[in-house]
């Protein structure tokens, strides 16, 4: 079995993760400073979120590709940058190979608590690996609408929350003083089904006092609108992780117009999302302060569909991608947050929405 620190020593030697840059990371997570951190692993077109509490716990959504690269990569940002031993929760948005497929492999890298996933269900188009069926966690859990991860609470007045909004194209029920939607939902238009196993999508809230992060997975366009309407059931959030790597059959606009994000984070590929109807959609959503890609769109569309240079992690093509990340590091009263690429040395600040 690959050990940690056997890891380390490969990359120390290795042209694939730029350590030097990842060392220049600042607002490092942990307990020490009380901040809540959110980092985008690069998965090359994949998901890879990895979330570290102010109690020092953490939750990463989705593994990435099948394969030694993305785990590994998840393993360097998760030991290296956040200083953890285990990962705590795993949570499994749907069985595509781009988000669950790195899940065995990085159980033998680090340590895996309770994995969160749909289980097997009726009219399941898709099956895990025997691979992932059989890797070692210490429990393996079902998740439903509702379910709130049993995450600690670090002692001071800044709550946290991680709750499943919905799953298996199901959601919870709106709040009784939610946003009636009845004019945004005027405005729906459906899209052609899609069969695969996308629809059943976990999606999550991570709420830590006034901040709210929403990843709806690869959630597809007409189940995110169960999301708006007739009542908006997310409300309104800060950080909005584009859907589906920025590919048209998801982020229908009723949910851009519901959540009202003051950025966006697109896990896209070189050649993979940021599709121009998603990028011009997000262009002309009013409330978007700063939209960052993980990746630079280098198909010819890209002459146009780019967000500016400084807020993209990655510009080469993938045979030449040193894997840079994304961070997002919250204040410990949930009031701030900056975004940051440390290979850039780009970094801004944002007000929460309800702090302002």
């Amino acid at each position: 079995m690959t050990t940690i620190r056997s890891l380390i020593r490969v990359y120390l030697c290795s042209s694939a993760v730029p350590f030097l840059l990842i060392l220049a990371s600042v607002c490092q997570a942990g307990k020490q400073d009380g901040r809540l951190d959110i980092y985008w692993v690069d998965a090359e077109g994949g998901a890879a979120t990895l979330v570290v509490t102010p109690a020092g716990e953490s939750v990463l959504i989705d593994t990435g590709n099948p394969g030694r690269r993305d785990a590994d990569r998840i393993t360097q940002v998760a030991t290296r940058l956040a200083g953890l031993k285990k990962i705590d929760h795993v949570v499994i948005t749907h069985y595509h190979g781009d988000h669950f497929g790195g899940a065995s492999f990085l159980a033998e890298n680090i340590p895996l608590g309770t994995l969160w996933d749909n289980g097997e269900f009726e009219g399941q188009p898709n099956f895990p690996s025997k691979d992932y069926k059989n890797l070692k966690a210490d429990k393996k859990v079902v998740i439903n609408p509702g379910d709130v991860l049993p995450l600690k609470q670090n002692g001071k007045a800044t709550e946290l929350a991680f709750t499943c909004l919905g799953t298996r194209k199901t959601f919870i029920e709106a709040a009784a003083d939610a946003e009636e939607n009845a004019a945004i939902c005027g405005t729906a238009r459906p899209k052609e089904r899609d069969g695969s196993d996308n629809a059943n999508s976990v999606v999550m809230l991570l709420e830590f006092g006034p901040f709210r992060f929403f990843d709806g997975g690869d959630l597809t366009w007409n189940q995110e609108a169960k999301l708006a309407c007739p009542k908006n059931i997310v409300g309104q959030v800060d950080v909005y992780q584009v859907t589906h790597h920025g590919l048209e059959s998801s982020n229908n606009p009723l949910v851009l117009k519901s959540l009202q994000p003051k950025v966006a984070i697109m896990n896209n590929g070189h050649k993979k999302g940021c599709g121009p109807e998603v990028f011009a959609n997000l262009q002309e959503t009013d409330s978007l302060e700063a939209i960052y890609q993980v990746h630079k769109n280098l198909r010819p569309d890209g002459k146009v569909n780019n967000t500016a240079a400084e807020l993209i992690a990655n510009h080469e093509p993938a045979e030449k991608c040193r894997g840079h990340h994304i961070h997002l590091s919250v204040a410990p009263d949930g009031k701030s947050y900056t975004v940051n690429i440390p290979a850039h040395k780009h970094t801004r600040e944002f007000k929460t929405r309800l702090s302002e």
